[in-house]
């Protein structure tokens, strides 16, 4: 088990980041929407991390031809997907694993997903239950909800579905049962989760529209899809680990570039902004997505704040948020954040169980938690296995020093995460 020691600095760092590390869930859609079409997909600056690398690996097993030029992908579909003859390994990505179960549940023929032992331990019944119900054929451990799980594919009923959880992996796992449904299906949610899916296969042709009362009305595939030519934009998920310390550390500047600014997937950096921190955003282009610049500036000590809204839009930023907040003048809270527990750790109890072992204090909830801010101390923590606890406390150490357990974690998201931070700070 690999572990980094992360020095505290002094004094301020004025950083342009232009290599943070490609967008992850678009890299993941990326691999499995290119099977949609009987065309070449072009993909450029593909996410060269274990999670993406793992999607598109399943993607070549299921017959595609991937032809790979470093970050740079081409993706030949087979005319019709295979039968794997070994099983599919989604490494450590909820991702993966989910959205593969709505593509395959409509697929002929039999196809076992695993991942590694977090993975394998994560609940899968929020999308293995609705898919059953629309007569996909989906076993596993403990009555499907753990991995690995068998599908055997076939024939799927046209729903109506209004889910109960704002996920974008199960939205998208749906959606994705629907191109090969019987007919018309709808799913809705309580709150827009993400929508890299909606767009993206949008863009490459489906019919996919959202009614007055919110339900996404989605047709069935009668021709294959239009293939994709994009350039996958850097994270914003992995960017804000950097924008946290530029708004934690004095006279501090950090310049993220060619990031999304999809409104579902910047709130985190608003929130940072109701916090206190200085944040410009500037647009550059939008075509499958808005791209573009954030720059953070530091502009003094952070004020406390209440998360209770848009939550599905900030679930993976949250553990760094919570790094602010520690650092706040105030109490903060978070609620109506169940999601946090099904992620790669419980993540309510990781970040509580780090920050207090950082002399914070904490309250627990069921849906969130209370930070009181103060001074963060040096401590060793606990990962978890789970690479934005990592990252999150190895950008508390700028302020404290940090020692972090497990940290191989982070080559699933974000591998040249401690090239970067190794600019601003040492890290051994």
């Amino acid at each position: 088990m690999k572990k980094v020691n992360v020095a505290s600095i002094v004094g301020g760092f004025d950083i342009v980041c232009d290599d943070i590390a490609s967008d992850k869930s678009i890299s993941h859609r990326c691999a499995m929407f290119s099977l949609l079409s009987d065309k070449p997909s072009t993909i450029r600056n593909y996410l060269q991390a274990e999670d993406t690398l793992n999607s598109l690996k399943i993607a070549s097993m299921l017959g595609a031809s991937v032809i790979q030029d470093e970050s740079n992908i081409t993706i030949i579909p087979p005319s019709h997907l295979e039968e794997a003859d070994d099983v599919l390994d989604c490494g450590n990505a909820g991702t993966g694993m989910r959205l593969y179960c709505g593509l395959l549940a409509g697929v002929d023929g039999a196809f076992v997903l695993t991942g590694d032992k977090y993975l394998r331990s994560r609940p899968m019944k929020r999308v293995v239950e609705p898919l059953r119900s629309i007569g996909a054929k989906i076993d596993g451990r403990k009555n499907g909800n753990q991995a690995p799980l068998f599908i055997r594919g076939g024939t799927l009923k046209a729903f109506r579905y209004h889910s109960p959880i704002d996920s974008a992996q199960v939205k998208s796992a749906m959606i994705l049962a629907a191109l090969k449904a019987d007919g018309i299906s709808y799913y809705k949610e309580n709150l827009l989760s993400r929508d890299h899916t909606e767009r993206m296969l949008r863009g490459m042709g489906a019919k996919l529209e959202v009614n007055n009362d919110g339900w996404i009305e989605i047709h069935p595939l009668h021709k294959p899809l239009d293939p994709l030519d994009i350039t996958v934009p850097s994270d914003p998920s992995s960017g804000f680990f950097f924008a946290v310390a530029a708004a934690i550390i004095p006279d501090a500047k950090v310049h993220l570039k060619n990031i999304t600014l999809n409104p579902t997937r910047i709130e985190a950096y608003k929130i940072l902004e109701r916090m206190g921190a200085d944040i410009e955003y500037i647009l550059k282009e939008d075509i499958y997505e808005p791209i573009g610049d954030i720059k953070i500036s530091y502009n003094g000590k952070l004020k406390a704040v209440s998360v209770d809204q848009n939550i599905a839009w900030l679930i993976d930023e949250l553990p760094a948020l919570s790094i602010a907040m520690a650092l706040a003048e105030g109490k903060s809270k978070v609620s109506d954040a169940k999601e946090l527990r099904a992620k790669e750790s419980d993540r309510i109890s990781s970040v509580l169980n780090g920050l207090k072992a950082c002399g914070i204090e904490c309250v627990e909830f069921e849906d969130g938690y209370e930070i009181i801010g103060g001074t963060l101390n040096q401590a060793t923590i606990n990962s978890y296995g789970d690479h934005r606890i990592a990252m999150s406390f190895a950008i508390a150490g700028l302020v404290c020093g940090m020692n972090i357990e497990d940290v191989e974690c982070i080559d699933t998201s974000f591998p040249n995460f401690f090239d970067i931070l190794k600019t601003i700070t040492k890290v051994s």
